[in-house]
């Protein structure tokens, strides 16, 4: 047996606004460190040692990850960052209001953008090309399916090869690809997706075994 915690960052300021954030890159509130030491020390009571953790290149994850080690006091293990952790990039609604968008494009539209796993959002015109991001590689516009593609290969070359060999693991992410691993996990349907949430600062905590197979879920 093997175990795996995956959690969301803490509170950011784009959740405290409502705005649609993907790969913009914004820090944590108050609440959100908040958030993440309390999830440190929830995780410090359950006495776990990780091996390695994994992070995207967005400073909530990397805030949220570093407070969380510090908090178990494991701060000597591996930090893995990679941009296939990244949040979903919602395209031409990034820095947008979500109300204000229900209000431009209806409920129905927003909620299909925002929760379906199929639906594109509307693509940004140009990317601007950012040092982390080399050779065109941020994306227009993403939907879950799509930020599923390039998460599920990290998964299974760098992860799924670690938990094979008895190594726990940590990933802080992000509502949408935790939300993409957490479908492949538990092999959820396409359209049961939508009911899905994932809580800023709440650890999941799977419990797998030698295949990787799900022996016991429970949120921390």
């Amino acid at each position: 047996m093997v175990d795996l915690y995956i959690m969301r960052h803490g509170q950011s300021t784009a959740n405290r606004d409502n705005i649609f954030t993907g790969w913009s890159d914004v820090a944590l509130t108050k609440q959100g460190i908040t958030q993440a030491r309390i999830a440190g020390h929830k995780l410090a009571c359950e006495g776990i040692q990780f091996s390695q953790v994994h992070t995207s290149y967005l400073k909530r994850a990397i805030q949220t990850a570093n407070i969380v080690l510090e908090e178990i006091n494991q701060l000597y293990i591996p930090i893995q960052k990679s941009w296939h952790l990244n949040e979903r990039h919602y395209g031409a609604l990034r820095g947008m209001n979500k109300e204000q968008t229900k209000l431009e494009f209806g409920e129905w539209q927003v909620q299909q953008w925002r929760r379906s796993y199929t639906k594109v959002p509307p693509l940004l015109e140009h990317i601007t090309p950012k040092r982390q991001y080399p050779l065109g590689l941020e994306p227009r516009g993403e939907s879950l399916e799509m930020a599923s593609k390039r998460l599920l290969p990290y998964w299974q070359d760098i992860i799924a090869p670690q938990l094979r060999q008895g190594n726990n693991q940590l990933i802080v992410a992000h509502g949408s690809t935790l939300r993409a691993l957490i479908k492949y996990l538990e092999q959820i349907a396409d359209d049961d997706i939508m009911q899905v949430e994932v809580d800023n600062g709440s650890p999941i905590h799977y419990q797998l075994d030698d295949q990787l197979k799900i022996l016991k879920k429970e949120f921390v």
